[in-house]
C-alpha cells in the first residue's frame, strides 16, 4: 500500500478579511509553500502594511525553512495579495491558474491597467488543469476547479488539498458564483473533483466565517466530511438543485467590501499599480461600472 506523504500545515488568520493564509512544509526537507498571503490594508486611510506577511515569514525563519513558492489559488475579491511583497523580499516565484488571463482582461480594462490588461507574465508560473510541481519531495497537483471565479485552483499536495473559496467549512457550505465568469453549475462540476479525492484527504478552506451555532474560527476538514456535511453541497444533493440555492443565495449578497482595490492589485500579482509622475500610487475607483 503507497503511503500518502503528510505535509506540515500551519493557517494563519487574516481576521480583517477572514482570510487564511498557509504556510505548506516538506518534513523531509523543510521546503515551504505560502498559500494565499495577505497584503494588510487599512481602507479608510488607503494603507498597505504587512502585520500579517511578517508573521508567515517570521515563522519560516524561525523554523529554518527553505522557501520555494508563493501560490495563488485565484485572484481575491476581498483582500489583497501579499505575493509580490514576498516575492520581493525572498526572490521566490509566485504561481497560479493560467485561466488568470481571463480575469486580468475583464478587470485590466475596468481599472484601465493596460500594464496587465490580458496578460499574464506579472505571475511567475501559470499552471493546467493537472500539472505538478515539487515542493521538496512533496508533488503538488494543480486542479482546475472554476465557479466561483473561471481562474481557481485547488492545490492537492500530498494528503491535503487547498480549495481557495471553492468550498467552505461544512457548516458554511460554498463560494458565490456571481462575479464575472462566475457560475454556480460550473461550481458544482469543480467540487464533484474535489469530492472525487479519498475520504481522508484533508480540505484546508481560504476562509472562515461563523455560522450560527458556532463562535470559533476553523479552517480544516476533510472530503468525506464535505460529502456528508456540507451544507450546499452535502448528502447526494443534485447539480440543478445546487445551481438554484446557490443562485438564491448569491442574488442576496453585497459585493465585498474591498473588491475594487483588491482586483486592481491582484491582476498585478499584489503589485501596487505604477506611480505616477509625482511618485504616488493610486488606486482607481471606476464609478458606476460594476
Amino acid at each position: 500500500m503507497t503511503h500518502t506523504p503528510t505535509p506540515e500545515v500551519t493557517g494563519f488568520f487574516d481576521a480583517q478579511t477572514n482570510t487564511v493564509s498557509y504556510l505548506v512544509v516538506d518534513p523531509a526537507t523543510r521546503h515551504a509553500a505560502i498559500i494565499d498571503p495577505v497584503l494588510d490594508y487599512d481602507a479608510v486611510a488607503a494603507r498597505t502594511s504587512t502585520q500579517s506577511i511578517d508573521a508567515i515569514m517570521q515563522t519560516v525563519s524561525e523554523r529554518d525553512l527553505k522557501l520555494v513558492r508563493v501560490l495563488e489559488t485565484h485572484a481575491h475579491a476581498d483582500h489583497l495579495t501579499g505575493a509580490d511583497e514576498i516575492r520581493t523580499r525572498t526572490g521566490v516565484p509566485i504561481g497560479i491558474g493560467q485561466h488568470i488571463t481571463k480575469v486580468q482582461k475583464v478587470f485590466g480594462n475596468l481599472f484601465e491597467a493596460h500594464d496587465v490588461s490580458h496578460d499574464a507574465v506579472v505571475f511567475d508560473e501559470t499552471y493546467a488543469d493537472g500539472d505538478s510541481f515539487q515542493i521538496g519531495e512533496l508533488s503538488a497537483r494543480v486542479l482546475h476547479t472554476p465557479g466561483h471565479t473561471p481562474a481557481c485552483v485547488t492545490y492537492v499536495i500530498g494528503d491535503a488539498a487547498f480549495v481557495g473559496d471553492t468550498l467552505f467549512m461544512p457548516d458554511y457550505g460554498t463560494a458565490r458564483c456571481d462575479f464575472p465568469g462566475g457560475d454556480a453549475r460550473t461550481l458544482y462540476r469543480s467540487i464533484q473533483k474535489i469530492l472525487a479525492l479519498p475520504d481522508d484527504t484533508r480540505i484546508f478552506v481560504g476562509h472562515d466565517y461563523l455560522p450560527q451555532g458556532r463562535n470559533e474560527y476553523v479552517w480544516e476538514t476533510s472530503v468525506g466530511a464535505q460529502k456528508s456535511g456540507n451544507i450546499h453541497i452535502g448528502q447526494g444533493r443534485t447539480e440543478d438543485e445546487f445551481v438554484a440555492l446557490r443562485e438564491a443565495r448569491d442574488a442576496t449578497l453585497s459585493a465585498p467590501k474591498l473588491i475594487l482595490p483588491a482586483l486592481q492589485v491582484n491582476i498585478r500579482a499584489g503589485a501596487l499599480p505604477p506611480p505616477e509622475e509625482s511618485g504616488t500610487r493610486f488606486l482607481k475607483l471606476p464609478l458606476n461600472a460594476m
